[in-house]
Order: C-alpha cells, then structure tokens, then sequence
C-alpha cells in the first residue's frame, strides 16, 4: 500500500517542479513589460503634448478650420505638403470583367499641386486598371508589379512633377 503514495509524491512533485518555474517566469516577464513600460511613457506624454501644442497652434491660425478637423481625420492632401488624394477609381478588370476594382490614391508632388495633372494621372490610372487582369494582381508580387507600373504611367504623364503614388486602399471584389 505504500506504492500508490509514492506515486501520488511523485506527481505532486513533477506538478510544483512545473508551476514554479512557470510562476517565477510570469513573474520576471510582468516586471519586465513594467519596466519597459514606465521608460517609454514619458516619450509617449512628450509626443502627445507636442500634437496637444500644434494642435493649438493650428487652430490659433486657422479658427473655425480646426474645429471642423477634429471631428473626422485630418485631410491628407494639402497645399502644405503637395499631397493631392485623387478621387477613388472604381472600375472592372479586364478579366474576368465580372470582377471590380476600387483603388485610392494619393499623389505627391515635387513643388505645388497642380490639379490638371493629377486630373490627367486620375483618368490614365482609370484607363489602365481595365487593361489589367485579376492575375496580374494576384498575391504581393502582383501587387508590387502594379505599384510599379502605376508609378511609371505616372512619371510619364506628370513629366517628373510627381515623385509619389501613396496607395490609400485598393479592393478587389
């Protein structure tokens, strides 16, 4: 009868033997994640005060502006940083053509804006994702070749005056 008493010591034993380095390791990583913790919040107070002061400073310049700016997203194109978000393109593919696509896009511009251009890049970006089939944009490769091609057809249209197409959302359905 003594047999089964061992064998009951023996479990309890391999059970502590596995809860206390898993405590002590819980215990080490929680102080850990604390420590780290506590050093980056006061960079993350300092750039949240920085936004807070040009935050201000916006709306000190601009009144009413950034009233209307805080109820939704800051806008991202404007005459500041020579950002044009075009309007989204919804077209279908080529092949299958029973498929669409809905691709925004934003332009950057070498100097200021310029909105016959990036009228002209819109239509031609339009024109030529009904050229384009649904394998040709298959998978990360496919993507990556259609960023490339649309940056080309956008050099050449802008003649160099945009230095960067900015992919907002691209859908395929």
């Amino acid at each position: 009868m003594e047999e089964p008493q061992e064998g009951e010591g023996k479990k309890k034993s391999g059970l502590m033997a596995l809860v206390i380095p898993l405590v002590v390791l819980t215990a080490v990583g929680g102080g850990g994640g604390w420590v780290i913790g506590n050093m980056l919040a006061p960079q993350v107070k300092q750039a949240e005060d920085a936004a807070k002061a040009a935050e201000a400073a916006a709306a000190g310049e601009h009144g009413g502006e950034a009233k209307k700016d805080e109820e939704g997203l800051p806008p991202i194109s404007t005459e500041a940083n020579g950002v044009v978000a075009l309007e989204p393109i919804t077209t279908n593919l080529a092949y299958p053509s029973e498929n669409w696509i809905r691709l925004e896009v934003a332009l950057m511009f070498n100097g200021p804006p310029d909105v016959q251009i990036a009228e002209a890049v819109h239509q031609d970006i339009m024109a030529y994702l009904r050229t384009v089939s649904l394998q040709q944009v298959e998978g990360p490769r496919g993507f990556q070749y259609l960023k490339d091609d649309l940056q080309e057809r956008v050099d050449l249209r802008s003649e160099g005056r945009v230095s960067k197409v900015m992919f907002r959302t691209l859908v395929i359905e």
